[in-house]
């Protein structure tokens, strides 16, 4: 299996939203977190792509 865990990923862009949502850390740190949380999102949709990729073809050997 390629890259990090997905729940490893959603935990850590979970984390980081609830930073983003408090809203009381400075303002280059709001502006960290907001980075990392783009950075976790792309990483997890990629991530869900390749997971989909595979039960697609898992499913498609299923049905051959």
């Amino acid at each position: 299996m390629s890259g990090r865990e997905f729940d490893v990923i959603l935990a850590e862009l979970e984390k980081t939203i609830a930073v983003l949502a408090e809203g009381s850390s400075p303002l280059e740190e709001l502006v960290a977190a907001h980075q990392r949380a783009s950075r976790l999102l792309a990483e997890a949709q990629a991530r869900l792509a390749e997971l989909k990729a595979q039960a697609d073809e898992t499913a498609q050997l299923l049905t051959d």
